[in-house]
């Protein structure tokens, strides 16, 4: 990483300009959203990223500012089944176009398969990087076979009174043999 590009405060159109190339790792610590994710107990994961900046030549016009991102980390979540630990690995691998405005970013977002976003006057790559990790990240995190079984209730759930619940597949049989 140059000494001149703080990643916390990313000049954009220079790192473009530069083609430079940033790389580093962040403990998760230091992405808030994410470690809120994370219920592991022992030491905090680190993120690895890089960051290669580029201005794309564009015939007629002014050239274009692209980022390729690419982040990884090992996230622990809460497994959906047996809510123990699941180590989840995540990883970001995408190309991120800078525009000039919010309206003309939302327009070029809608109609094209790139990522695009308005150019900042300083892009925060830490914050970049979380949103990424924080959309790579699955839906219902869960083992693949849960390392220990289920609990099953032994006896029918009761409710509050104390008696159990009649059996809803019993009770629409009574229904349907009276009509």
């Amino acid at each position: 990483m140059s000494m001149a590009a703080d990643p916390r405060k990313l000049d954009m159109a220079r790192s473009a300009r530069d083609a430079e190339h940033l790389e580093g790792e962040w403990p998760l610590r230091d992405l808030p959203r994410l470690a809120e994710v994370d219920v592991s107990e022992g030491p905090a994961p680190r993120v690895h990223w890089s960051a290669q900046a580029e201005l794309r030549p564009v015939l007629g016009g002014e050239g274009e500012i692209w980022l390729h991102l690419q982040a990884q980390a090992e996230v622990a979540m809460a497994c959906q089944r047996c809510l123990a630990p699941v180590s989840t690995p995540v990883s970001v691998d995408r190309w991120i176009r800078f525009v000039t405005g919010e309206a003309q970013a939302e327009a070029l977002d809608a109609e094209s398969e790139d990522d695009v976003l308005a150019l900042p006057r300083w892009l925060d790559l830490a914050e970049l990087v979380e949103d990424e990790l924080l959309l790579a990240l699955p839906i219902v995190p869960r083992h693949e076979t849960c390392p220990a079984p289920l609990p099953m209730p032994a006896t029918p759930v009761e409710d509050e009174e104390g008696e159990a619940r009649p059996n809803p597949f019993a009770v629409l049989a009574q229904l349907k043999s009276r009509s």
